[in-house]
Formats: C-alpha cells, structure tokens, sequence
C-alpha cells in the first residue's frame, strides 16, 4: 500500500484495529459503535458497522482524524 494512502476496509475491521490501538468499545447505537479512549473519555470515534460493506474514503478519513491518527498509524493497527 501506498504511504498516505486511506486502505479500504469494513467497519468491523476498523472496530478490531482501533481496540487493539487502545480504544474500547463504549456503546453500541444501531449500526454504529461507538469506541472511547479509556484515559480519555472525551475522545470517541463513531464507527459504522454494516454486514460486509466497506467503508467510503470520507468516512475512513472521518475516523481516522477522530482517533487521532494519522493514516500510517492507523494502517499499522490493521
């Protein structure tokens, strides 16, 4: 994969990457997750969760800058 380049992935595969970076699942609302950083409850990210389907690149990039990451870091979480 290209440097800086956004990978195209599922919600539920976004979900299991941002928990191994230390996120933890807070709550669940229909389709979506909703992720909290422990030591920072302030700092959530909203993840939709829909059977199969991956994500559009303005959503990952959404999350990803919700995290607080950049784009590198998140692709190493994957």
């Amino acid at each position: 994969m290209t440097p800086g380049r956004l990978p195209v992935v599922t919600g539920q595969r976004v979900v299991k990457a941002l928990v191994r970076g230390g996120f933890v699942v807070d709550r669940v609302v229909g389709s979506h997750h909703v992720l909290i950083m422990p030591n920072d409850p302030t700092r959530t990210v909203t993840v939709p969760v829909h059977a199969g389907r991956d994500l559009k690149p303005g959503t990952m990039r959404a999350i990803i800058r919700q995290a607080g990451l950049s784009v590198e870091e998140f692709t190493a979480l994957l």
